[in-house]
């Protein structure tokens, strides 16, 4: 099956591709589950700010973002030359996620947001286990 970048991909692997999340991911789901049982109340891939943060807390100007390894280039220095398939399209892909990240991060601190982002490899379960969290 040849796609609109230019590289062939097989039936297989078009289908695991395509049921990838892009919101309410189990690591995302887990941490607000936590969050909801601890009292907080939130807002969910908030549409009204750049990025649209997985969890807003709107009257503390708080947002959060939980985001995948791969696609947002966890240790990226060490993964990069890791990849052998489509290298040119998975490189510029990921490089292009790793600065919009930045230039969203920077631009919801310059409109008075606090900005957390937290791989989910290291699962939100070690930043809620603490009986002492705060309202952020």
């Amino acid at each position: 099956m040849e796609s609109k970048y230019g590289f062939t991909t097989t039936e297989t692997r078009s289908r695991i591709m395509s049921r990838i999340r892009g919101i309410d991911t189990t690591p995302e789901k887990y941490f607000r589950k936590k969050l909801w049982r601890l009292g907080y109340r939130y807002r969910k891939n908030y549409s009204k700010l750049p990025g649209k943060p997985d969890i807003v807390f709107v009257k503390k100007k708080v947002v959060i973002f939980i985001d995948g390894e791969f696609w947002h280039g966890f240790e990226w220095d060490t993964k990069k030359p890791r990849i052998l398939s489509n290298r040119d399209y998975w490189i510029n892909k990921i490089e292009r996620n790793i600065e919009r990240d930045k230039r969203i991060s920077i631009t919801l601190e310059q409109q008075g947001w606090q900005v957390l982002r937290f791989w989910s490899l290291y699962h939100p379960k070690m930043f809620l286990q603490s009986s002492s969290m705060r309202y952020p």
